[in-house]
């Protein structure tokens, strides 16, 4: 702990208390008379500001603040379109999607895709989904989380590692998503307090505003780019990333749970569009620390973006804030990683227990939930010491093959709800076809490798292997949903238990939702998201 102080200490150790406090709360007040749906659901009575501040917390991971702030510090603002497309895109969660998978009554994204099309589909997508997280979102959480804290704290990787996950899985299986939601409340607003505090001292130290705008790297506050740019083309942004976006908000487990355990379809709009507003400030809280260390250590370039988060925690912030950023840290990292143990079982227990033992009791459902929460976060705690043998290299490898396998399903969902037409065959045709042209992408960038001489120059599989990532999903997710329409409308016409509902011409024809909007909130939903919009449009204008 030779970083931090006493004070720091005590603010931290506030911080788990109040983690635990809200946790054993949540956990008191899980008694929904069905067990499963207290427990994988919270119930499904949550309010629009526990699902907004969960719905945001989801997706702040410790990976989330280092690679932002170090991507801020390599190349500038660019990368804080995914934060603002993200804000957008919530608002077709709410708008679009959400009504459908409440009127579903679907407890998992896979199930919702079984009942659209068929078990194959459901069975590709809870596969996908569970290797994802495992592979990816848990190792890189773990590791991104403990680069940080070694960095700010000197404390031993195992040690601040395995606290954490022995934390996260406790609180995690004992309250299952409503100890989830509500810790997420208190974790952002810890993160954002620490974020400020950090700015704050940022621009003190550069002479503020006008100051770090000066003397920053030309560009790096114009978001536009062109497109021959190599890592945000204009064109990847406005063609490529809306569709990595929908795949990730619009039908990932751990994001769309938060939704479905909403009181109804007012809380569940209103929580996206809280989360929308939250999402607008990455930018400003993640991204801007990343360039005011580029001005402020002459010696930091690209190569070394990633130390940039943890030397301003070092060199900047006095007692006291530094473990308030600390706290910040820890809320960030435990957001996410409780989110994905939650998720994941809930997957885990729904689409692979449930369908192999479908007879199964609610106090079976909520045991084998915990015990799978359980094994997850012991999976975590087995995974620490391998993470010195994985390459940064690999991690985002590992990370891009989720951006390889988003265009298909995204095709499939939106495609699913707008076409009735479109079948089972399709779409697991879609989704097959899909998963291997991506798989290919991974393999040859892989050959290829870091320095782009494994392939021969000029060939179709050096330009398959290096075309920009944004474009590539683009073009897979024209291909993918050729091949859905494309093969749907050459088999049978899917059954009507498939489309009622499901779809948009058959929107009415399904289970009633839980409970509409009142005219009220429907109202004040309208008119905040037409001002997300056009806050926006102002944002990118000014930053354009």
């Amino acid at each position: 702990m030779k970083q931090l102080e006493a004070i720091d200490i005590i603010v931290i150790v506030l911080y788990f208390s109040g983690v635990l406090g809200v946790a054993w709360w949540a956990f008191l007040k899980n008694n929904s008379k069905k067990e499963s749906e207290g427990y994988f659901l919270a119930g499904r009575d949550l309010g629009w500001f526990a699902v907004g501040t969960s719905l945001f917390m989801s997706n702040i991971g410790s990976e989330h603040l280092l690679g932002l702030s170090g991507t801020g510090a390599a190349s500038g603002l660019a990368v804080g379109h995914f934060e603002w497309l993200a804000a957008l895109i919530l608002l077709l969660l709410g708008w679009l999607f959400v009504p459908f998978y409440l009127r579903s009554g679907v407890y998992t994204m896979p199930e919702f895709l079984g009942r659209r099309y068929n078990s194959a589909c459901q069975g590709y997508f809870t596969a996908i989904s569970i290797i994802g997280y495992v592979l990816t979102k848990i190792s890189v959480s773990l590791y991104a989380g403990g680069v940080i804290i070694q960095e700010v704290t000197g404390i031993d990787l195992w040690m601040s590692a395995g606290v954490i996950v022995v934390v996260t899985g406790l609180y995690t299986v004992l309250g299952g998503l409503r100890a989830v939601v509500y810790t997420d409340m208190l974790q952002t607003g810890v993160l954002l307090l620490g974020s400020f505090a950090l700015v704050f001292a940022g621009l003190n130290a550069v002479g503020g505003w006008d100051a770090l705008v000066l003397k920053a790297p030309e560009g790096f506050f114009s978001m536009w780019k062109a497109t021959s740019h190599p890592s945000f083309p204009w064109t990847g942004i406005v063609f490529g990333a809306p569709i990595l976006g929908i795949w990730y908000w619009c039908t990932d487990q751990c994001i769309v749970q938060r939704t479905l355990s909403a009181k109804n379809l007012g809380h569940a709009r209103g929580g996206t569009i809280l989360a929308g507003y939250l999402k607008i400030l990455p930018v400003f809280l993640f991204i801007l620390p990343g360039i005011i260390a580029r001005v402020l250590y002459t010696d930091m370039d690209p190569s070394t973006s990633d130390k940039a988060l943890p030397r301003m925690v070092m060199h900047l912030l006095s007692p006291g804030i530094k473990g308030l950023f600390f706290a910040a840290l820890l809320a960030a990292l435990m957001g996410s990683l409780s989110a994905v143990f939650n998720s994941c079982s809930t997957l885990i227990t729904w689409d692979v227990f449930r369908k192999w033992k479908p007879d199964a009791s609610e106090a079976t459902l909520v045991s084998v939930g915990r015990w799978t929460t359980g094994f997850l976060a012991v999976l975590g705690l087995l995974w620490i010491p391998f993470m010195k043998y994985i390459s940064s290299q690999l991690y985002i490898y590992l990370q891009s093959v989720q951006g390889y396998i988003a265009p298909p399903i995204a095709a499939c969902f939106l495609l699913g709800l707008f076409i009735s037409r479109i079948n089972g065959t399709g779409a697991i045709t879609s989704l097959l076809v899909g998963f291997v042209l991506g798989f290919l992408r991974l393999c040859l960038e892989l050959v290829n490798g870091p320095q782009k001489e494994g392939l021969s120059a000029g060939s179709f599989w050096e330009t398959y292997a290096e075309i920009n990532f944004l474009h590539f999903a683009a073009v897979l997710f024209v291909i993918c949903s050729v091949i859905l329409v494309g093969v749907s409308f050459l088999t049978p016409a899917p059954k009507p238990a498939q489309i009622e509902g499901l779809t948009w011409a058959h929107r009415g024809k399904g289970k009633t939702l839980r409970e509409s909007e009142t005219v009220g909130r429907h109202k004040l939903n309208e008119v905040l998201s037409i001002l997300l919009v056009v806050t926006m449009a102002l944002l990118w204008f000014v930053f354009g």
